[in-house]
């Protein structure tokens, strides 16, 4: 089994059934991500495997800090054995940094699992906020915007999301540069 078809397996294992909603958004991030493949080269599989998997941390099978990119890439590498690339995207995505301290967690985060290449974590972070909870493309404002209005904007997320809006619309413009310097179908 390739590594995007174990990890289409594992998260819809994980996430299909107790958390629909999260299952569809993880596959619409998946396909996001399989949309960035003109500028992620040989890493385009490992991309769309932790998209897929960016959210299985919410499983209620594995949920034990609240923190899911913690508890997803703890579960991922202490208990599937996956690959280690893939463990640090999903432990870092999407701005995980600056959730982790609103947490009182950054500590752990950082110590247990190093970033994956800046090229790769901003690929994640595009496919991740251009994604509705429901799977469908959006921009990142609407993202942020929807994230902020679901949480409460004085709420761990809604804090947390805020602070990294700044580094999330620099992401979306570093991989629009990218993708356009490639020659590929603007995002």
């Amino acid at each position: 089994m390739g590594l995007t078809e174990w990890a289409y397996s594992l998260s819809e294992s994980m996430l299909s059934e107790p958390l629909p909603r999260r299952w569809a958004h993880s596959l619409g991030v998946a396909g996001r991500a399989r949309s960035l493949s003109p500028i992620l080269g040989g890493d385009a599989e490992l991309l769309e495997a932790a998209a897929v998997l960016h959210d299985v941390g919410y499983s209620p099978s594995i949920a034990t800090t609240g923190f899911h990119p913690l508890d997803g890439a703890r579960f991922l590498r202490d208990q599937e054995g996956a690959d280690e690339r893939v463990v640090r995207l999903v432990a870092h995505h999407s701005c995980a940094l600056l959730e982790a301290e609103e947490r009182g967690l950054r500590r752990e985060l950082e110590t247990e699992f190093e970033l994956e290449r800046p090229e790769l974590v901003d690929a994640l972070i595009v496919a991740d906020m251009t994604t509705t909870p429901t799977g469908e493309h959006t921009t990142p404002a609407a993202r942020l915007d929807e994230i902020v209005q679901r949480y409460g904007p004085d709420t761990i997320v809604g804090r947390f999301i805020q602070r990294a809006a700044p580094e999330i619309y620099a992401a979306n413009e570093r991989v629009e540069g990218r993708m356009a310097a490639a020659g590929a179908q603007p995002m």
